[in-house]
């Protein structure tokens, strides 16, 4: 009989590599809604290997950040958001995000923490894979890293193989035994690029120190950051934490160590078989002399809040956001719109895409004080980042969901509670008359 051709197959195809940032997001999302029944027949994983990337992956989207996925009917998407944007209007059973009207506060608070998670954490998280694969530094994880990396880029090969093979492309790719040269390449020449730099990386690191010590208290009382189910935040913080944090073997060492509710946190939300980690996908049994009694394995009933509730844990997740990056986003922003409407752009041309890198063509705009760069402060340290289009497009996508939220007395004046809160309705005069458009996954200016 003839092997059925993968193109067949009702289900999405989801590409992806284990150790991609928004990979962990986006797969974790779409295995609570396979779980609920939501995607008809389900999702394959597919690894995205090098041949896929450049026959199939590349021309269908332009570029080869993952995650990508093909629909059933054709559709191809590119960006976690994207995705999850998509499959929550094609599948609304089993919503990951809280409805505008019955659950304001909660709902508005999944996309500000999203953000957070998207294009805050990815700094630390950088730093966190790399600087433990840099020469002489103790411990090191530089020999997972290139296990994990020859995984994809050496399917077929033996494990030395594939272990040779992340070690080349690291030191042909990244320069990694010239880490701490003056021309630093890849994830190291893109941390200085993200605004991470010996000035400014005490401060980061106490950034993602409090953010982590706000989890490990939070989850001592809730299973998930808004009760007993998971949600767009959970599913969004699974980028930095499930690759970076959690599976990076000395980032994942201290999170075992120092925050272990953390940890089995990760392993629920993205869906591992541990039946330790009171999954949405398990129920605990109590034995009455007849049978068992089955109850939700998670905590609050294996529900969201009910009454629109804003944990103490999540209150402190969005004033980080207000405090550390809500100010270098409307930076970012104004930098963005000035060099939008300067000579050095025309309306509709491309734009920096989503990259841990300064895009390719752009380097002389997104780096060494180029007119897409500006100066942050962080925890009293000052630096210098570049502009990331995409961040804008998320603000564009925020709005008028901020706005439907805000429709709710409760809700505005949960926002105003925090310092330039409202300041997030007001994106469109930021804009000021351009929005970001989205092809595959290049990004472009275009006329609001």
């Amino acid at each position: 009989m003839a092997q059925k051709k993968t193109g067949e197959s009702q289900k999405y195809k989801l590409f992806t590599v284990e150790h991609s940032y928004f990979s962990g997001k986006i797969r974790a999302y779409l295995r609570w809604k396979h779980y609920h029944g939501a995607l008809g027949d389900g999702f394959e994983d597919i690894l995205a290997t090098p041949e896929l990337l450049e026959k199939l992956i590349m021309p269908k989207s332009g570029v080869p950040s993952l995650p990508q996925i093909e629909a059933p009917d054709g559709t191809w998407l590119q960006d976690s958001s994207a995705i999850f944007d998509h499959i929550e209007a094609q599948h609304p059973q089993a919503p990951a995000v809280a409805d505008t009207k019955n659950a304001p506060r909660q709902c508005l608070a999944s996309y500000l923490i999203e953000l957070l998670a998207d294009e805050w954490l990815i700094v630390p998280a950088c730093r966190a894979r790399w600087h433990f694969s840099r020469s002489g530094v103790s411990p090191s994880h530089l020999t997972f890293n290139e296990q994990q990396w020859g995984a994809w880029l050496a399917p077929d090969g033996t494990g030395t193989q594939r272990r040779q093979a992340g070690a080349g492309f690291f030191e042909a790719s990244f320069g990694i035994s010239q880490a701490d040269s003056d021309t630093p390449k890849g994830p190291f020449e893109g941390l200085g690029q993200l605004g991470m730099t010996a000035e400014t990386e005490a401060a980061w690191l106490a950034s993602l120190e409090n953010i982590m010590s706000i989890l490990e208290h939070h989850l001592t009382q809730h299973d998930y950051l808004f009760g007993g189910q998971p949600c767009l935040a959970d599913f969004a913080l699974m980028g930095p934490f499930y690759a970076h944090f959690y599976r990076d073997a000395v980032p994942g060492f201290d999170l075992r160590r120092r925050f272990p509710l953390t940890a089995e946190w990760v392993e629920r939300t993205h869906g591992h078989d541990n039946i330790n980690a009171r999954s949405y996908a398990q129920n605990l049994y109590s034995y009455d002399g007849a049978g068992l009694i089955a109850r939700p394995a998670t905590s609050d009933g294996g529900a969201w809040l009910p009454d629109d509730a804003i944990p103490d844990g999540v209150q402190r997740l969005v004033s980080v956001f207000f405090s550390e990056m809500w100010p270098v986003l409307k930076t970012a922003t104004q930098c963005l719109t000035q060099f939008i409407k300067s000579d050095a752009h025309q309306m509709g041309d491309e734009l920096p895409r989503k990259s841990f890198t300064a895009s390719p063509g752009f380097e002389a705009f997104q780096a060494q004080g180029g007119v897409l760069t500006h100066a942050f402060t962080l925890g009293g340290a000052t630096g210098e980042r570049m502009v990331v289009a995409n961040q804008m497009w998320m603000l564009q996508r925020l709005r008028p969901i901020a706005l439907a939220c805000t429709a709710s007395p409760a809700a505005r004046d949960w926002l105003n509670g925090f310092d330039k809160g409202s300041d997030i309705l007001a994106v469109d005069a930021m804009m000021d008359g351009y929005r970001i458009a989205k092809q595959g996954g290049k990004i472009y200016s275009a006329t609001a």
